[in-house]
């Protein structure tokens, strides 16, 4: 059950790449917020989004996966989401269920990640994707083998994707929160402007087109974005790191590149509830992912401080 009395406070939801953190903010949220592809290491950034659940204020922060860092961006994706682990009144550590239940054993990653979120007494353990499973008790051996390298202050089972189990998660990261009043505004979502998501939104198509090689290398950047007329206009660039890699943006004719305008152009204005008129250019710039200054003109800080070298 939500807590009764006025709860507020930051919960920082933590975990290897691709194990359902934005689409668990996402389901919290009730809104598209995050973007959400196959590919692991889609997100980049920290992410918040603001939730009321009972008398509780949660303002969940969406980390990028921790993973083995080759690149100047992995080492700040890694420092933002052990930043938000430290600064976190709460953290939900995410992990998800193998594809097939005879694997259902910790990850070694996983547990070198759980010996660095410090006390578990603030750790939600959340397992995610148990969809995967024909009988939902083939979990309990895997829960029993978590719950003995670990006294977390709940473990709760979910499918994100299915938006299955999510009341529980806030229920036990609000008991959690400190006794105080709300932070934000009644009506606050998130702090992050409608370019950012923008840009975002514009990368996360690429990455659907493409869903190889190239997002990994690609990033998004907003060259215009007017909205005093009737018609919300955006110009922005695609960055890749390679030459032989524009063409793959580009398609044949154009018409990939055309593609991910469309249903880019579609995800914004969904979010601003307008018409919009999207302009996409594709440019190389080689290997930026380890420039820090192409880092920073790309919205990367690049001077988070990681082990950048050894599994999280």
């Amino acid at each position: 059950m939500p807590p009764t009395a006025p709860r507020s406070g930051t919960v920082a939801i933590l975990g290897r790449p691709n194990v359902g953190k934005s689409t668990l903010l996402n389901a919290a949220l009730r809104a598209r917020l995050a973007i959400v592809t196959p590919t692991p290491q889609t997100t980049r950034d920290r992410i918040l989004g603001v939730v009321r659940h009972g008398s509780a204020q949660i303002a969940l922060i969406d980390t990028p996966g921790l993973h083995r860092a080759r690149s100047r961006l992995g080492r700040h994706m890694n420092a933002i989401a052990r930043n938000a682990a430290r600064e976190a009144d709460v953290v939900v550590f995410m992990v998800a269920v193998p594809p097939s239940a005879e694997h259902l054993v910790p990850h070694p990653a996983d547990t070198t990640l759980l010996g660095a979120l410090g006390d578990p007494a603030r750790v939600v353990f959340v397992i995610n994707k148990v969809d995967r499973l024909k009988q939902r008790t083939a979990l309990l051996p895997f829960i029993d083998a978590w719950s003995r390298l670990a006294s977390f202050a709940a473990v709760v089972p979910i499918s994100a994707r299915r938006e299955d189990g999510i009341p529980r998660v806030l229920d036990e990261v609000a008991r959690l929160l400190p006794e105080r009043g709300p932070a934000y505004a009644e009506d606050f979502l998130t702090d992050r402007p409608v370019r950012f998501f923008a840009s975002e939104y514009v990368r996360e198509q690429v990455i659907l087109a493409t869903r190889q090689e190239v997002p990994h290398h690609v990033a998004v950047t907003i060259e215009r974005f007017d909205e005093s007329g009737k018609v919300v206009q955006i110009e922005a660039t695609v960055h890749c790191a390679k030459e032989s890699q524009r063409p793959i943006l580009l398609g044949t004719g154009g018409d990939r590149i055309k593609a991910i305008g469309i249903a880019a152009r579609q995800r914004i204005e969904e979010m601003l509830e307008r018409q919009v008129n999207l302009k996409l250019w594709v440019e190389v710039d080689e290997a930026w992912q380890d420039s820090s200054d192409a880092l920073g003109v790309f919205g990367y800080d690049g001077s988070g401080r990681d082990d950048g070298g050894s599994e999280p």
